[in-house]
């Protein structure tokens, strides 16, 4: 029997639609419903990899998790990493495709869509319930006639389709009411839905917009929900651009990341903000930055371009500055490129630059190759070198995602990786300086290692809490689905899929 489906799209980009499909694929899971997420094509330098290896859009990946199933990528068919402001990594079924500008992409429209029909019409094969996420808004009338992930699924796929927008951004009437009005006449009677997201204060002083809503559009509002705090990762790097930049309190450890123009996984960070006294903050400027407990280079999916804007910027100097007077510096993947001394390019993989120098704290250089390493992994810390010392379980857990390869000179690795993808492996990763001051490694995910996360904060000053943050993010689900299931009209909605 082919699965029912449901499919989320939004008023704009950030208005939600990831989030609800997280909350409704917990809601469905919980209630014993076999659910999968799915999104045709997807923008994010914010990505996960699946257990075979294959790389899917990080909001997918967790949607999943909140499904309880394993992640594939049949869940997003094409990812696409910007690599520059009209130009693109594609990520086809889980694999390198191309780079692409965005005019030769759109020339690949039609066969795309078949890649992304093909799994879609796999994934109802396999389950009862498929919920499609939508992307940026379905009314970009400039990009209609290549839709491949809003409007042009939910016909192919026959979904009624529910519309959300964001309340605490302002103009919720227009956001609605526009969205609806753009949409074509057989579009617009797949939408059997509204949904206000981000609301707060008191929800019976809107009992009027709600009714205005619905006499005007003709649709139901099926729910308002409420301003939720959660630990669920951001899709993309939206959350953080709008972060207000404040100085943390006396008393907290204060971890600033850098805010790289193609910042890339920055859910790395997660379980460290979860800490009690701990504060990660984002800078993309010297004054920003201050004087905090450790200074993060993070991921990016452009290396080159990105250690340029540090240089442009005054951030290069800041940091080493900052590591000259006794500060803390870490880099994870295309950051840990950064901490070396030099960074090569020779067949242009990444950049039109055949060579930059880095920071130069680390005795290290990186040559970008074709290849690209996607894998979750499994490793052993092999080094006693500063903080390391300290650590009782020397296991680590994480995944790779990175083009470069790092030749080590004076330094010995600190991590050995025995298992890529579930086969067994030897390889040395990871730089580290004989203090312990200055680290870095390829290993997304690493601070989700209980203890080495808290051993590194000790490092820093941090006293241990009683508090534990492991079964936080599935806490958090719960807690999402706990919330959309008040606030949403389940009965109406379980009657308009046919469950």
């Amino acid at each position: 029997m082919t699965g029912k489906t449901l499919m989320v799209v939004g008023t704009m980009s950030s208005a939600g639609k990831s989030l609800l499909v997280t909350g409704l694929c917990r809601i469905f899971s919980r209630r014993g419903v076999r659910v999968v997420p799915y999104k045709s094509q997807n923008m994010s330098n914010n990505a996960a990899v699946c257990a075979d290896g294959s790389e899917i859009g990080r909001a997918q990946y967790t949607q999943a998790l909140a499904c309880g199933i394993e992640p594939t990528a049949e869940m997003n068919p094409i990812l696409l990493k910007p690599e520059a402001d009209s130009r693109s990594q594609v990520i086809v079924m889980g694999k390198h495709y191309a780079n692409l500008s965005a005019r030769n992409y759109y020339q690949k429209r039609d066969a795309l869509w078949k890649i992304a029909a093909k799994a879609l019409d796999d994934l109802r094969e396999e389950y009862d319930l498929v919920i499609i996420e939508g992307a940026g808004s379905p009314v970009e009338m400039n990009l209609k006639h290549s839709d491949i992930v809003n409007m042009a699924v939910a016909k192919y796929a026959k979904a009624p389709v529910l519309l959300i927008g964001d309340i605490d951004r302002g103009g919720i009437f227009p956001q609605l009411l526009g969205t609806l009005w753009l949409l074509e006449p057989e579009e617009r009677e797949l939408i059997k839905g509204l949904v206000i997201n981000k609301f707060r204060g008191d929800i019976t002083l809107f009992y009027d917009g709600v009714k205005m809503l619905e006499e005007r559009s003709g649709v139901p509002v099926i729910g308002v929900i409420p301003y939720i705090q959660h630990c669920i990762p951001e899709e993309d790097a939206v959350a953080i651009e709008a972060q207000n930049f404040v100085f943390s309190n006396g008393g907290e450890i204060d971890i600033v990341v850098i805010r790289l123009p193609r910042i890339s996984n920055f859910d790395d960070f997660d379980h460290l903000d979860n800490e009690p006294d701990v504060r990660v903050r984002y800078a993309g400027s010297p004054n920003e930055v201050g004087n905090p407990s450790a200074i993060i280079l993070p991921g990016t999916k452009s290396t080159m371009s990105d250690l340029k804007f540090l240089q442009e910027g005054g951030l290069f100097k800041y940091i080493q500055e900052y590591k000259k007077n006794g500060g803390v510096v870490v880099g994870i993947c295309g950051g840990y490129q950064m901490l070396g001394s030099l960074i090569t390019d020779p067949d242009a993989v990444e950049s039109a630059e055949r060579e930059m120098e880095g920071l130069g704290f680390l005795s290290m250089k990186t040559v970008f190759q074709q290849e690209k390493a996607t894998h979750q992994i499994q490793a052993i810390i092999k080094s006693n070198a500063g903080w390391l010392s300290e650590i009782e379980d020397p296991a680590i857990s994480g995944y790779e995602i990175h083009m470069g390869v790092t030749e080590l000179h004076s330094l010995k690795p600190w991590l050995s990786i025995n298992l890529r993808s579930g086969k067994r492996a030897s390889i040395m990763d990871g730089g580290i300086s004989d203090d312990g001051t200055v680290w870095g490694c390829y290993i997304h995910g690493i601070f989700g290692n209980h203890d080495f996360r808290r051993t590194w904060l000790k490092s820093l000053g941090w006293e241990s809490q009683d508090r534990e943050v492991e079964n936080q993010f599935y806490d958090s689900l719960d807690d999402l689905a706990d919330v959309m299931e008040e606030a949403l009209d389940m009965k109406y909605l379980g009657s308009v899929i046919g469950l």
